[in-house]
């Protein structure tokens, strides 16, 4: 029961991001010698897990007599067994003593600070560093300005990279009885602890915090977010800030009883955790982590309204494997969906919180380019008139203005204009007609996009104008020999 945990301090070394245990064994109490008819609690490994550190409480063996806490180890033996057990002589005195984690290296070891040889030790954290022969330092109390700890239940967790501190203590704008507490390691020295929010935060107590090696998943036990009984095991995954959190989950049966669970670590395929399930006390289980469900994706992919657009879209869906997901889209983004691409292949692996990663890969389309048009307008002698009223350049106006407003962003409208050798009695020359005949149905086509709102969308440009055919022998009559350089010829693109 918490009453009889006179500290509660915790530091996970964990491969595993947001447990949501899908299968697990039936829990053990742990083989061997770990446990006694004392209190076993906070379970703490080494580096390679091959050493066990614990804390036990009412052992008339520990330095200062059974009210109090020593830290002990011991030497797995097998999966789910531990040999005989001994104190860390270096670390532990007549004060209460526990470790509070080790870092990723394993060359670091967290503890409480009970070393200032007073009585009114100030609560807090203190850092022990390995000597060259695997012997602990002395430790070095923890510098954390603004913390005042007044009560007797308090814990502390740093994740393993020495940059995030998470403390339980009942602290200025607390709700309950303990809050959860966030400090930050900015360049060496850590920032005043800051209150992790009314949704992490309840009227009970939240205490024993751990953060998942990604620090996006935060483990703790409270008594005020319901549960099954007295302090369940809860997680619950961040949404930003270190005051922003999900819902808090309770891990459920099998870990958690009626009674006190907290203390919860992985380590390897196996997790740990303290409970008074079976006694007053409380001892040491583990479950083992069965094979979780393989993670898999599927994507599909939303065509482009138009051609060269980049309104597509591409949906992918997770299924099995352990949130939280990761993504990584070959195009560079890491969200679960994409929106705004165009036409291509996008490739997608998502990455689940036990590190099972899947792929999959869907096409975005385009619809077809829009066709090209073109339209050649022979003249009789002289003319140089072509309307968009009727004829074929209504219809060569209304298609494009109808591509438009299928979704063709832009077109481009070149105009080439001809004129004959035959002389003209309207135009001063020859060239004055075939400039004419180009500026005229350039005119023409600027009011009818001007009129149709789509001008903005239309680029018309006059590419050529030209006098050309055979020389005038003053044949007028034979206006076939003249005809076919008498033109207006438009094409788009």
């Amino acid at each position: 029961m918490k009453g009889q945990l006179l500290l509660g301090v915790f530091l996970l070394i964990s491969i595993l991001s947001n447990a949501q245990f899908w299968k697990v064994s039936d829990p053990i109490r742990l083989g061997g010698s770990v446990n006694t008819e004392a209190e076993e609690s906070i379970p703490v490994f080494s580096k390679d897990s091959s050493i066990l550190y614990f804390v036990r409480t009412y052992d008339k063996s520990n330095k200062g007599d059974e009210l109090d806490q020593d830290i002990w180890q011991s030497t797995q033996e097998s999966e789910d067994s531990y040999g005989e057990c001994s104190r860390v002589k270096s670390l532990n005195n007549k004060f209460n003593n526990a470790v509070l984690g080790i870092n990723k290296d394993g060359t670091v070891m967290y503890v409480l600070n009970a070393y200032d040889g007073k009585k009114d030790l100030t609560k807090g954290l203190a850092r022990s560093q390995k000597d060259g022969n695997g012997d602990w330092s002395k430790p070095e109390k923890v510098d954390i300005p603004g913390l005042d700890i007044e009560g007797d239940f308090y814990g502390f967790h740093v994740s393993e990279d020495e940059t995030v501190m998470i403390i339980s203590y009942a602290g200025p704008g607390t709700l309950g009885e303990e809050d959860l507490y966030v400090s930050v390691n900015n360049g060496g020295s850590w920032s005043a602890p800051q209150h992790m929010g009314s949704r992490i935060n309840s009227v009970g107590y939240e205490i024993s915090p751990f953060l998942s090696k990604s620090k996006d998943t935060l483990y703790f036990s409270s008594t005020g977010h319901g549960g099954i009984g007295d302090a369940d095991i809860f997680y619950s995954v961040k949404q930003g800030s270190w005051t922003e959190w999900g819902k808090p989950i309770n891990l459920g049966e099998p870990i958690n009883t009626p009674k006190f669970d907290a203390y919860f670590i992985h380590s390897g395929s196996q997790a740990y955790w303290s409970s008074n399930r079976d006694s007053e006390l409380s001892d040491i289980y583990l479950i083992n982590i069965l094979t979780p469900p393989a993670v898999t994706i599927a994507c599909s992919g939303t065509d482009a309204t138009r051609f060269n657009g980049t309104d597509g879209m591409v949906d992918a869906s997770v299924d099995g494997g352990v949130a939280p997901y990761t993504y990584s889209w070959s195009n560079g983004a890491s969200t679960e969906d994409l929106a705004s691409v165009g036409k291509g292949e996008y490739t997608v692996t998502v990455t689940d919180a036990l590190g099972q990663t899947a792929s999959s890969t869907c096409s975005v389309d385009h619809p077809a380019e829009p066709d090209n048009l073109a339209l050649k307008h022979y003249f009789d002698y002289n003319a140089d008139k072509l309307t968009t009223e009727n004829g074929k350049l209504k219809n060569f106006v209304e298609t494009i203005q109808a591509q438009l407003a299928a979704g063709r962003e832009s077109i481009t409208i070149d105009i080439e204009s001809s004129a004959s050798f035959v002389p003209t009695r309207t135009f001063k020359n020859n060239d004055e007609l075939a400039k004419s005949r180009g500026n005229r149905i350039a005119n023409e086509l600027r009011d009818y996009f001007q009129t149709n709102g789509t001008l903005s969308k239309v680029t018309i440009n006059i590419t050529k104008s030209v006098v050309q055919g055979p020389k005038y022998e003053k044949d007028f009559e034979n206006q076939a020999k003249y005809r076919d350089y008498q033109y207006i010829d438009l094409k788009t693109k």
